[in-house]
């Protein structure tokens, strides 16, 4: 197998001999690692209590210091993000000029492309999703202020949804087939030999699709076109590709970036269940954060990069279910380090995870938590393809191995932080019998860890508060008590943290260790 060809592995039985041996091995090392941190201190919480109990107490402070570190960030990020909603990017588009002296030297505008120079392409995979669904998202790109003859979008439906699918398609082609520069619907087939049933497959045909039908066939030049790939259920916030160009215009090196806008989950926000707000809301400020610490930024839902790099890399991989993820981490190897995420600071609204009633959500959002934290998935991919390509001069040894640190110190930190405050650190009072209770330490205990935990409780009061400001406008039929309940349902994080985000973290893991791999789960939309 050729070096590139392992870039598209998706799991261990893609592989043969001892390379799958191998691949096999580093599948299980997520699980084994959040496992034996757990494992290792209720066991020293049985024979070696006091010990414990220190480490608890350091665990806190360090919580402690990790959220006020957070919060600084989530405020920095909460400013740049109305900072970008309220500036006039086509404006700035259109004043633009080579001779900038602020501008790198190896960005576009230096090269005299304009934004008026671009093409934006649009592809929507979906797979059963009703037509409200699809007329939104289709209707906020053809109200965005960016011209629509510069515009190619690709409804990507799926075969195997049947019939209904095909009319869903012909409902929006009549309604949106004149309204863009391109309107291309395509049907991925089912059942194609090594591919998994998921939106990374569709969306890979649905991009080949337009390559050989718009692209190729009109001769568009590909490093003037940016590619875009949102979920179905994407509302973008008006002037967003203007953002977007203005940033690809200007960055140095622009096809060597993906650019992530901030996901806000709002579309449906004040019909969604209490816990599903929360979850959703938590995901809106962690990817705030990262937006921020740039060298940890990863491409995460609706994103966009160059044509040019989409097709030099052969397309998003077919047999993985990360595949928003697994598209920056393919291009960083593909490229030999030199890839990045560009911040966006500009919104994009989606759905909160609402099912047909509230005890229907709970699983859809178990399910929904479980399928993003398979995102660990890429933590063997990264290592085994490091071990590749280790010995390639020209390959950003550092650079790569900072990203696989943070992979595997944040999908453990998923799995194991929650735990450890809410259950372990109870532990050695419970388990450490008399050789723990009769010390001065275990009487301290409690009360230490609960003063640690009032302070940190400023993050908890800073995420409500910048939630509520968040918030699009309450509708009509909901009346002003409902503004207080959003806010104060924000006391119910310790238990959601745990149901919905430690716990389907450890299950995806587990399953990942044993080898039982997940399909593409789809979440269910009900607004």
């Amino acid at each position: 197998m050729e070096q590139n060809d392992y870039l598209r592995v998706g799991k261990a039985t893609d592989l043969e001999g001892r390379d799958r041996k191998l691949y096999r091995a580093l599948e299980t090392l997520p699980g084994l690692f959040s496992l034996s941190t757990l494992a290792i201190l209720l066991v020293l919480s049985y024979f070696k209590p006091v010990w414990v109990a220190y480490f608890i107490i350091a665990f806190d402070v360090y919580w402690l210091l990790l959220v006020i570190y957070m919060a600084i960030f989530l405020i920095t990020s909460y400013r740049k993000l109305k900072q970008g909603l309220r500036t006039d990017w086509q404006k700035k588009c259109e004043d633009l000029k080579e001779r900038d002296i602020n501008l790198p030297e190896t960005c576009l505008v230096r090269q005299g492309i304009g934004w008026d120079n671009l093409w934006q392409m649009v592809i929507l995979p979906n797979y059963n999703e009703g037509e409200e669904i699809i007329r939104t998202a289709l209707d906020s790109l053809a109200k965005d202020s960016f011209p629509q003859k510069q515009m190619i979008v690709v409804l990507a439906m799926e075969e195997r949804a049947g019939q209904g699918a095909h009319e869903r398609a012909r409902v929006m082609e009549q309604e949106f087939s004149g309204r863009f520069g391109h309107f291309l619907v395509t049907f991925h087939p089912d059942g194609l030999a090594g591919e998994l049933k998921g939106k990374g497959a569709n969306q890979a045909w649905a991009a080949k699709e337009a390559k050989r039908l718009i692209i190729d066939a009109e001769g568009l030049d590909y490093s003037r076109i940016l590619v875009s790939v949102f979920d179905i259920d994407t509302i973008i916030h008006p002037g967003y590709f203007f953002a977007l160009s203005y940033k690809f215009l200007t960055v140095a090196d622009p096809y060597r970036a993906s650019y992530q806008p901030v996901p806000v989950y709002h579309n449906n926000i004040w019909k969604a269940p209490f816990f599903s707000r929360i979850t959703a809301s938590s995901n809106t400020f962690w990817q705030m954060i990262m937006q921020i610490r740039q060298e940890s930024l990863v491409t995460y839902s609706s994103h966009s990069m160059s044509w040019q790099a989409l097709v030099e890399i052969g397309f998003w991989s077919t047999s993985n279910v990360s595949e928003d993820s697994r598209i920056f981490w393919h291009c960083l190897l593909h490229y030999d380090g030199h890839y990045r995420v560009e911040p966006v600071y500009y919104q994009l609204s989606m759905d909160v995870t609402s099912d047909q009633s509230f005890w229907k959500t709970v699983p859809s959002l178990y399910k929904q938590q479980r399928r993003w934290a398979w995102g660990g998935e890429n933590i063997p991919y990264l290592l085994f393809n490091a071990k590749k390509r280790w010995h390639n001069q020209n390959f950003s040894r550092g650079k790569l191995l900072g990203h696989i640190f943070i992979q595997i110190y944040g999908f453990h930190a998923w799995a194991t932080n929650a735990l450890i405050i809410a259950v372990i650190g109870w532990m050695p009072m419970l388990l450490g019998g008399d050789r723990f209770n009769s010390t001065v330490l275990s009487g301290n205990l409690p009360g230490i860890t609960q003063s640690l935990m009032n302070v940190a409780m400023i993050g908890l009061f800073l995420s409500a508060i910048i939630s509520s400001l968040l918030l699009p406008k309450r509708p009509k039929e909901y009346r002003a008590w409902k503004n207080v309940l959003m806010v104060l349902e924000w006391v119910t994080v310790p238990v959601t943290i745990i149901a919905f985000g430690a716990i389907p973290c450890l299950d995806a893991q587990i399953r990942l260790m044993r080898g039982r791999y997940m399909g593409f789960w789809v979440t269910p939309k009900s607004r």
